[in-house]
């Protein structure tokens, strides 16, 4: 496998709608003023920054369950609409990205949070996009910190690294008819 540039990527997301909407560049703005400045996104040296829309569920114990991955309580979470969200102490939040990925049969792509939100304590977690994998990506943010933590919506907020095989697998995720294939909103645990 190898790691694929800048130029396959716009290759890629022109030709073959890899990813949607596309930015060509990586955007930044380089302000005085903090509260004016963005957390960068689009294409950068040898992968693509994304970007989270400003649809979250944020995570609550208001009904004490317990999480259990094959029988998840929808009820553990609170639904907002907003530029910034606030995650509470030592919780978490889902969102999505702003960008829809096809990803190519031969291609393996791979998630980390960026370094703006590391330092801060916020950790960014996305499993693995299989070959043929299809959707809006949802992401997990959270908080380690003892202090409310803001995510900052439709700026970046991980970065999608992209690995292409010199083989095509012999069973794609579409093949497999992946339970998340085709996903467009935030999306919770399926069983």
């Amino acid at each position: 496998m190898s790691i694929r540039s800048d130029s396959w990527i716009r290759r890629m997301a022109i030709e073959h709608k890899m990813i949607t909407p596309f930015v060509e560049r990586q955007v930044r703005q380089e302000i005085q003023r903090p509260e004016d400045k963005i957390i960068s996104y689009g294409v950068s040296s040898y992968g693509y920054d994304v970007r989270c829309a400003n649809e979250f569920k944020i995570f609550t114990n208001i009904n004490s369950t317990i999480v259990d991955p094959k029988k998840f309580d929808e009820r553990s979470f609170v639904d907002f609409v907003g530029e910034v969200c606030i995650i509470p102490p030592n919780s978490f939040a889902l969102a999505r990205t702003v960008e829809f990925f096809k990803i190519p049969r031969n291609v393996l792509t791979i998630c980390l949070g960026k370094s703006t939100y590391a330092r801060c304590g916020i950790i960014v977690n996305v499993t693995p996009l299989e070959p043929e994998w299809e959707g809006h990506v949802t992401l997990e943010f959270s908080n380690t910190t003892p202090l409310p933590a803001k995510i900052y919506a439709n700026e970046g907020v991980a970065q999608m690294i992209f690995l292409a095989a010199e083989e095509i697998c012999e069973v794609s995720y579409a093949d497999r008819c992946g339970k998340y294939q085709g996903q467009t909103g935030v999306t919770l645990p399926l069983t």
